[in-house]
Order: C-alpha cells, then sequence, then structure tokens
C-alpha cells in the first residue's frame, strides 16, 4: 500500500518497521500519519506475519512533535467525544489504543523526540534511543501539560516533576537512566540492537507474547494509568488553562522551533 505519512517495510522475520516519513516537516505528526500509523499498527494485530512493529523517524530525527501548522481539529481519524479538552483527549485515546494492541510495539529514536514525539514514545510498549539522542517536551514550560501526559503514570514521582517542572532535555543515556526509555545504544549500533531484541521478541510464541503485554498493562491500568492521563485533558479544559493556551497559540510554534534547534 502506498502511505503520505509514514513507510512500512520487513526488516527481518515476524518483524515490521513502521518510518515517521515526514523529514522535511523533522516528522511533525499530523492527523494523516497518526491515522495511518493507527491502522497500520491494528492491521498488524491481525496479520500472523507481524509479531511486533518498530516505530522510528526519516532523516534527522523521530519526530519533533505535533503538527502545530495543520488543522489538528479536522479531518480527525476516529471520534472522541468532546469531554474535557477535546484534542487532549482524541490524542490520548490514540496512542493508549496501542497499549490494547495484542503485540508490541517499539519506539527506535535517533536526532531527537520532542513534545508530541516523545508522547508517542510513551505510547510504545518499548523504547530505545541513541546515547546521542536527545528527548524533551519544551511545551511544558510555556503552555502547560502534554497532550499525552504519560509521565507521573510512567516514571518515578521525582523523575516526572522534575521533567514537568524543568522542562530539561535529556540524553539517551539520562532518558534510560529514569525510564523515559528502556536503554540507549551507540549511534552505529542502535537499529542492529532493536532489530536483535525484536527478533527475539518475534520468535517467542504470539500468545506468551500478548499474555506479557497484557499482564503488564494491566498492572497499570490498576494503578491508574489511564485515569492520570485523562485527568490531564480534564485539567487543562480549565478557563485559566484554556486563556494561558489561547494567548500563547500564536507563538507556540515559534517556541517549539526554537527548542528542537537547542535541542539538536
Amino acid at each position: 500500500m502506498t502511505y503520505q505519512a509514514i513507510e512500512v517495510s520487513e526488516p527481518a522475520s515476524g518483524v515490521r518497521f513502521i518510518t515517521l516519513n515526514r523529514p522535511d516537516k523533522r516528522n511533525a505528526i499530523n492527523n494523516t500519519m497518526r491515522g495511518e500509523l493507527l491502522e497500520v499498527l491494528q492491521a498488524a494485530d491481525n496479520d500472523d506475519d507481524v509479531r511486533v512493529s518498530i516505530l522510528r523517524g526519516a532523516g534527522s530525527c523521530f519526530s519533533s512533535g505535533y503538527d502545530l501548522k495543520s488543522d489538528l481539529n479536522a479531518d480527525q481519524p476516529y471520534h472522541t467525544s468532546n469531554v474535557g479538552m477535546q484534542w487532549a483527549r482524541h490524542v490520548s485515546e490514540g496512542w493508549m489504543s496501542i497499549w490494547d494492541l495484542a503485540k508490541p510495539v517499539i519506539a527506535l529514536v535517533h536526532g531527537y523526540a520532542m513534545a508530541g514525539g516523545l508522547e508517542l514514545v510513551g505510547a510504545c510498549d518499548l523504547a530505545y534511543g541513541s546515547t546521542e539522542a536527545k528527548f524533551s517536551h519544551p511545551v511544558l514550560q510555556f503552555a502547560g501539560l502534554p497532550d499525552f501526559p504519560w509521565f507521573p503514570a510512567m516514571l518515578q514521582s521525582r523523575h516526572a516533576m522534575e521533567l514537568h517542572l524543568t522542562g530539561r532535555v535529556y540524553s539517551g543515556d539520562e532518558a534510560a537512566s529514569v525510564g523515559l526509555i528502556n536503554q540507549a545504544f551507540a549511534p552505529d549500533e542502535l537499529e542492529a540492537r532493536v532489530l536483535e531484541i525484536a527478533s527475539r521478541i518475534a520468535q517467542t510464541p504470539p500468545a506468551v507474547v500478548t499474555v506479557n503485554k497484557r499482564f503488564v498493562r494491566a498492572a497499570q491500568e490498576v494503578q491508574g494509568a489511564r485515569s492520570i492521563i485523562r485527568i490531564g485533558g480534564d485539567l487543562q479544559a480549565g478557563p485559566h488553562m484554556q486563556a494561558l493556551m489561547q494567548g500563547g497559540a500564536a507563538t507556540l510554534g515559534d517556541d517549539i522551533k526554537t527548542a528542537s534547534k537547542k535541542t539538536k
């Protein structure tokens, strides 16, 4: 099949690469990309030839975040009720649907994963990055909460608090140490090491992989992961946050662009 914003390939038996393919836009995530990405992942769940999917970015980085120059309210790829902040609820429901897939999804990060790009990393079951990669969510410093605020649900409280309050940039090694990713590898080893991990998963009986993934996700849900993330969207719907976000909307894209230059 031909896609507008992603590419699909098969690098090894049972392993599928899904490449975010807007390198001229630093793989900014628009609604077309989200729709195609979720469609391919859902199709893989019903494809016996695919046992694990790896997400990566074309060009210089994994992703610079959501495409704020596109109309993210138009042509959304699935329905989301307008409760709380609609966009935050919408994107969160989409990313959490990856948690519900039977088959695991791995993020492979080079360059940088910023803002919505880092949110997509959090949606994946496993994540690995280059030691030279940069992980950040600069929106925390001028526009409130992330749209998919997974950090308190997945990180130790001290690390989540530091990220939320300082908006700091993490190297690959630092990201691994605090739990933003599983491991960091040397740039020239990254793809081979992640393929090795994915191939190990692909050699395990699918039913065994599914029950293990579901067990870990169920444990997170019992601890309130989904509720924590949804509360973030509800908090952003408050009048004071709406005023802040509307006031900063004109400069938000420029601020992220500036931050991305500092992150490189």
